[in-house]
């Protein structure tokens, strides 16, 4: 591979709550070259507010989205085997307790960059630490890093812009190396674009370590089908990847000579004396 980017699937509530899709899906991460695949561990009711239970029609229906707790350790165990690191989201004090024995690393979501207890409850286990910035001003992310940081010094940022989907016009990412210059930490891009020309220069131009992707098996995930196309399937990352691991190989030394692909069709290219096609020598071999 060209760079050291590590990439992570974030499935989110793709699982459907299926254990065998959940091993599918990590299945479909490793072949495509992912570093880590990382779930969400969320309770409804420990995740709004009564209040806005009122106001979001919707909350009893993304109740199905929640991952069962007895899924953990076997998803654990599951992406030790696949050698492919395991990581997830909490969304509330007891998560980080329930996960702690079993991630790799915890990812913290936008949406919980000012809720200092679930900082320093994450920070607290040494896990490394990924932030996500989505919606923050620079103080608050500064604000957050530093309680990060008292505890634990592997944190990482994932510079995101938090719509679904997101504008590529949006995306600002020389936030990557602005981050960088101001936290001297690993810095990357949490996409919700699917735009492959946004991965490529977040990595070519702005040199990010981590690109985090919500990743799908065939749409039927329920974050993408009930969402508005945020998602990457493994057809849409396929060419992607295969660019991103081969990028040396296939820029290629200069050379004044053809590909070995095109040796037989050289013989059917139009011939001095006649103009016709193949070469004559190779006519009445047809």
């Amino acid at each position: 591979m060209t760079y050291k980017t590590k990439f992570i699937a974030e499935i989110g509530s793709n699982h459907n709550k299926d254990l065998k899709r959940c091993y599918k899906l990590i299945d479909e991460a490793k072949k495509l070259g992912f570093y880590a695949v990382k779930f969400q561990l969320f309770k409804i009711n420990k995740l709004f507010s009564k209040d806005a239970k009122k106001l979001f029609k919707n909350v009893n229906k993304i109740k199905k989205r929640e991952l069962p707790e007895k899924f953990i350790p076997k998803l654990y165990n599951y992406c030790k085997k696949k050698k492919i690191k395991f990581g997830c989201t909490p969304f509330d004090i007891k998560a980080v307790k329930i996960l702690q024995k079993y991630v790799d690393f915890f990812k913290i979501a936008s949406y919980e960059i000012n809720w200092k207890d679930i900082l320093e409850a994450c920070a607290k286990t040494n896990k490394p630490i990924i932030l996500s910035t989505g919606m923050a001003t620079f103080e608050e992310v500064q604000r957050a890093f530093n309680t990060l940081k008292k505890f634990n010094n592997n944190v990482s940022l994932l510079h995101c812009v938090s719509a679904y989907p997101a504008n590529p016009t949006s995306c600002n990412l020389q936030s990557i190396k602005f981050l960088k210059k101001k936290f001297k930490c690993p810095v990357g891009w949490s996409d919700h674009t699917v735009n492959s020309l946004i991965i490529l220069n977040a990595i070519k131009y702005q040199n990010a370590e981590i690109i985090e992707l919500h990743f799908d098996l065939d749409g039927f995930g329920w974050e993408e089908k009930e969402g508005n196309h945020h998602c990457w399937l493994p057809r849409d990352l396929q060419k992607m990847m295969n660019y991103i691991y081969n990028e040396k190989q296939i820029e290629g030394k200069l050379k004044k000579n053809f590909a070995k692909e095109e040796i037989i069709e050289r013989r059917f290219r139009a011939d001095p004396s006649d103009g016709l096609r193949p070469i004559k020598i190779y006519r009445e071999k047809l």
